[in-house]
């Protein structure tokens, strides 16, 4: 038999080890979710005090955006107001009130909305019934005014808060934020880590404006196996969970599976 196989193995195994490239710049253990430095040295700072599991905070007022959809209704249910109850506001940031038009709600919270959409129904139709009685000739004992009272405007379907998960889970994607979700009900949602995923390295970017955001350490197995919960933090709008895939020791050894 050859022996010349067997050395060219030999040969190989400091590259297979080491994760290094074996033709151009494919590694032969390839990373496909890897933390960046910049990610990884911005993770390393102790935990911040921001709301967590057990220490919640609401997110005020909800503004309204494109992708959710209201439901609207006369309070009065002898309201001479006819609308289509559900409303969806359109990408131009407007829903369609029929008879009285698009009205612009995109970036205004529900109470605001509610004001301005029962004063706009309400000048319509006084309008009308005063336009009416000017052509018939008639006066206010004739044609009574218009019995219109306050419109209600709640949310409906609401999409347009969103969280992302990315990387070594289940089924990565966007996640519709339900309301007071912390970074483990993120992972969850996404069907859970693999078995390729990196224990030690998930991190929570939070986006700041244009420039770099925020990247909070999670640690996973304090969180789950300790009930450590000073890094399950609650999720914003916009937040990103990345859990990057597990470098080639951390597989072979499972350094990253007895925490940091």
């Amino acid at each position: 038999m050859s022996i010349r196989p067997v050395l060219a193995v030999i040969g190989l195994l400091p590259t297979i080890l080491s994760g290094c490239s074996v033709t151009g710049n494919v590694p032969f253990f390839p990373t496909r979710y890897p933390l960046t430095d910049a990610s990884f040295a911005a993770s390393l700072g102790p935990p911040v005090d921001a709301p967590r599991e057990f220490n919640k905070t609401t997110t005020g007022d909800y503004v309204v955006e494109p992708g959710d959809s209201l439901i609207i209704t006369p309070v009065d249910l002898d309201s001479r107001v006819r609308l289509s109850t559900d409303q969806p506001v359109l990408p131009d940031g407007t829903v369609d009130l029929s008879k009285y038009g698009r009205w612009r709600v995109a970036g205004k919270t529900l109470d605001t909305i509610e004001s301005e959409i029962t004063k706009l129904i309400t000048d319509q139709e006084m309008d009308e019934w005063q336009k009416e009685m000017n052509e018939k000739g008639l006066t206010k004992k004739e044609i009574p005014p218009p019995k219109i009272g306050a419109i209600d405007v709640r949310l409906g379907n609401r999409q347009s808060k969103a969280y992302y998960v990315l990387g070594e889970v289940t089924t990565p994607g966007r996640f519709t934020l339900a309301g007071y979700e912390t970074v483990l009900d993120a992972i969850i949602a996404a069907g859970g880590l693999t078995d390729r995923s990196s224990f030690r390295e998930i991190v929570l970017v939070r986006p700041k404006g244009d420039g770099p955001g925020e990247v909070l350490r999670v640690d996973y197995l304090g969180i789950t196996q300790l009930g450590l919960l000073n890094t399950n933090y609650q999720i914003k709008p916009g937040d990103r969970v990345i859990v990057p895939t597990r470098n080639f020791w951390d597989g072979i050894f499972g350094f990253d599976r007895i925490g940091r």
